[in-house]
């Protein structure tokens, strides 16, 4: 993710979080987030670790609708 804007990654991803109806999508976004984390500046991992815990809670309730 060389290059990545992590503010323009981060807007994407809580963009498709509540448009997207398939968990895969929602799971690479999540890991590509976890990636991106590594070399975030400390000021933005507050935001992150948020947007990581809407990511699996939204994945967790398109996973249990699909049941």
């Amino acid at each position: 993710m060389n290059g990545v804007d992590p503010y323009a990654f981060m807007q994407r991803a809580a963009g498709r979080l509540d448009v997207s109806q398939d968990p895969a999508e929602l799971e690479r976004l999540q890991d590509d987030l976890e990636y991106l984390y590594e070399v975030l500046d400390p000021e933005l991992q507050g935001l992150a670790d948020q947007l990581m815990g809407r990511l699996v809670e939204r994945i967790a309730v398109l996973r249990r609708s699909r049941v």
